[in-house]
């Protein structure tokens, strides 16, 4: 019974430092939060198709875009258009308000105060 138990727990502590390693969790939360954007992104998509698609295919008088041998093909080019520009207009609305990083020291400046502090040292070492 006690080695049924141990093993248990051993089973238990491997999924443990499992879950704990890595990024497990923040796989998760991504799988998660990029299952909800899909559906956002794919009803948008819908949206647009509906208003921009139906009324030219009323015009030419075709039911379904599927019936033309090529139809299935064109939807899921004009799909895929939309989903890449609707994903675009996302990111940059994103990192709009994510902001700019504060900007660092300048690089050169760096450099010129580095090779000041080496040349003084020098000095005081050759002294």
């Amino acid at each position: 019974m006690a080695r049924a138990r141990n093993g248990a727990t051993g089973f238990f502590r491997d999924f443990r430092d499992f879950l704990n390693r890595g990024n497990v969790v923040e796989l998760a939360v991504a799988v998660v939060v990029g299952t909800a954007f899909g559906q956002v992104v794919e009803a948008i998509v819908n949206l647009v198709s509906t208003a921009v698609l139906n009324p030219v295919l009323q015009q030419l008088q075709i039911e379904r875009l599927q019936d033309w041998p090529l139809g299935s093909v064109i939807v899921a080019v004009i799909n895929f258009l939309l989903i890449a520009f609707l994903v675009f207009l996302i990111v940059r609305v994103v990192e709009r308000f994510k902001g700019r990083p504060p900007a660092g020291p300048d690089p050169v400046e760096v450099q010129s105060r580095l090779a000041d502090a080496v040349n003084r040292l020098v000095d005081r070492l050759e002294q």
